[in-house]
């Protein structure tokens, strides 16, 4: 590539574009289908309006990205002393653990009363999170 100088608006697209992040599916087909030239292909023989951006916006919704929020030092120090420590979690604290997982995850995730369901769910999640901090 040609070095760009950085004042120009081509460069400034150029970098809007390399750092776009992925919404889900859809936007990670869309990169490889334009790599391999299979885009241009698709435009050229359905026409402009070829109905990718309607299955990009379907993809999008059906698979997402995920990016979990960062945990805040109050919401850290709790999971730390709590995960990987106690044979039985409280009702309470599986309350406390749901409500920052829903944050964290931007998930709608409740408490429930099945053991196996809360830890197979949220608390494995919440607990790879605090392995990774």
């Amino acid at each position: 590539m040609t070095k760009l100088d950085k004042r120009t608006r081509e460069y400034k697209e150029w970098k809007a574009n390399f750092k776009k992040e992925s919404k889900g599916l859809g936007d990670d087909v869309e990169k490889v289908l334009k790599k391999t030239g299979i885009a241009k292909i698709a435009k050229w023989a359905l026409g402009e309006d070829c109905g990718c951006d309607k299955r990009k916006a379907k993809l999008n919704k059906l698979y997402p990205t995920h990016k979990p929020e960062c945990l805040t030092e109050k919401e850290f120090i709790y999971l730390k002393s709590i995960i990987g420590k106690v044979n039985q979690i409280k009702v309470n604290d599986q309350k406390k653990m749901v409500t920052i997982y829903n944050r964290v995850f931007k998930d709608r995730a409740s408490f429930t009363n099945c053991g196996s369901c809360f830890l197979n769910g949220v608390y494995k999640k919440l607990e790879t999170i605090i392995k990774q901090y």
